[in-house]
């Protein structure tokens, strides 16, 4: 599949909804594109180079229109690939493109795995004071990997793994080094709070 190429310093999740400001002339024509021959594209992950991974995105909702060609708009992630040819420009266009190979996915998880997930999600989005409700049951390995202090690259190797089961091993792991930190950090500032506090000390019997 031949695909229209946006790199940018981000990890895009299937499922994902993204909001970007079109301003770059390039990405105008890439956007004018997608949007008149009813397109997807990719936003391929750029770390200090071009990853070579991807998500397939499609175009939501163009919400802003600017008069200088300017745009803000609403995607949402569909796919993983993996970049097979790279063409910048590709031909006739201002835009990078090239062809692409899907990552197959194996959605399959065992159910333990997923409550151990959840166990230790809860306890981090709680130590964010991060209060959301959602159904368990819709919870994978993509829908709060942006908020439990992964890495840019951590995050590119979550979408380099193709098995639910082993992306939520690779979560929880994370989970089960961070969380331990965060508690540090509560605990510390909660002793930093007392300090200056005038405190009642028994004296000590020597």
């Amino acid at each position: 599949m031949y695909l229209p190429f946006f790199p940018l310093k981000l990890v895009v999740f299937p499922g994902e909804e993204l909001n970007l400001h079109i301003f770059e002339l390039r990405y105008q024509e890439l956007l004018n594109d997608v949007e008149h021959g009813n397109l997807t594209f990719g936003v391929c992950t750029y770390t200090d180079q071009l990853s070579g991974y991807g998500t397939e995105v499609k175009l939501a909702e163009v919400h802003t229109r600017y008069e200088d060609g300017r745009m803000d708009i609403q995607t949402t992630g569909q796919r993983i690939f993996k970049i097979a040819t790279f063409d910048n420009p590709t031909s006739g266009k201002s835009y990078a493109a090239g062809t692409i190979e899907w990552v197959e996915d194996d959605l399959r998880v065992p159910d333990f795995l997923h409550h151990e997930y959840l166990l230790y999600l809860r306890e981090m989005l709680h130590l964010l004071h991060y209060e959301v409700n959602f159904d368990p049951a819709e919870i994978n390995s993509f829908s709060f990997s942006h908020k439990i202090g992964l890495k840019l690259e951590e995050e590119l190797e979550l979408i380099k793994i193709p098995s639910e089961a082993k992306r939520t091993e690779y979560l929880i792991n994370h989970l089960k080094r961070i969380i331990p930190a965060l508690h540090a950090a509560e605990q510390a500032k909660e002793k930093i709070k007392q300090n200056g506090h005038f405190k009642h000390l028994d004296p000590l019997d020597f």
